[in-house]
């Protein structure tokens, strides 16, 4: 019997594509990227391995969020649509304001953080990780800054203190309190700098509570088509 030889080393580009779909070009849009990201992308989906619960608890609690990434085909896709999005809009924090939050500029919140509903706005994570499909993560978006200590760019004892009493109130009250978890990204890891925001992650929340809080909010990457 003869031997299988095995299949060509597909471009990272080509990869997690159908054949009718690929293109002898690199797309515009997943050029210059980091060699994390290229390796990524170079992974079949098949090999995948999603993020357990446990796991994700674990990096948050170790401030290991370097560690997230996301499926191979989403994250081809997320670097597809962030660059049509700043084709369309100028930036990221452009769509996200105009589009997403509807907020205008300058943004000057009402009260001290946390005292008014029309400071913040929860929104589903519209890329989210390769995590097990029974986490939800959100992000909340506000107008006021989470105050960060200027030696360390971690937050503060008063804002993470002010955070944890906002996340008992909104999520922990309505779920099991080990079902809920929060982290904000240190700011080399923001994709959006110039509003204040935090991530909020739910195991197997119910999909009403869901659609309450983010009044029926649709993330993006449900939206977004492309090869």
């Amino acid at each position: 019997m003869g031997s299988l030889s095995n299949s060509p080393t597909l471009p990272y580009w080509q990869v997690n594509v159908p054949p009718e779909r690929r293109t002898d070009e690199c797309p515009e849009g997943l050029r210059n990227l980091s060699a994390k990201d290229v390796g990524i992308l170079s992974t079949p989906d098949v090999e995948y391995r999603p993020q357990t619960w446990d796991a994700v608890r674990r990096l948050v609690a170790t401030n290991r969020l370097d560690l997230f990434q996301r499926v191979p085909s989403e994250l081809r896709r997320y670097r597809l649509f962030i660059h049509q999005l700043i084709s369309e809009h100028g930036s990221v924090m452009n769509f996200v304001l105009r589009r997403r939050l509807e907020w205008t500029e300058p943004l000057v919140p009402e009260g001290r953080p946390f005292e008014s509903g029309r400071d913040l706005k929860i929104l589903y994570n519209d890329w989210p990780y390769g995590i097990d499909e029974r986490i939800v993560h959100l992000v909340v978006w506000t107008k006021f800054e989470l105050e960060e200590d200027a030696a360390t760019g971690d937050l503060t004892d008063v804002a993470r203190g002010e955070i944890e009493a906002y996340v008992d109130k909104t999520f922990r009250s309505r779920t099991k309190p080990d079902t809920v978890i929060w982290f904000k990204n240190w700011r080399s890891l923001k994709s959006v700098h110039a509003v204040e925001h935090f991530h909020v992650m739910l195991f197997d929340p119910d999909p009403g509570f869901v659609r309450e809080i983010t009044n029926g909010d649709v993330p993006q990457c449900d939206k977004f088509e492309a090869w």
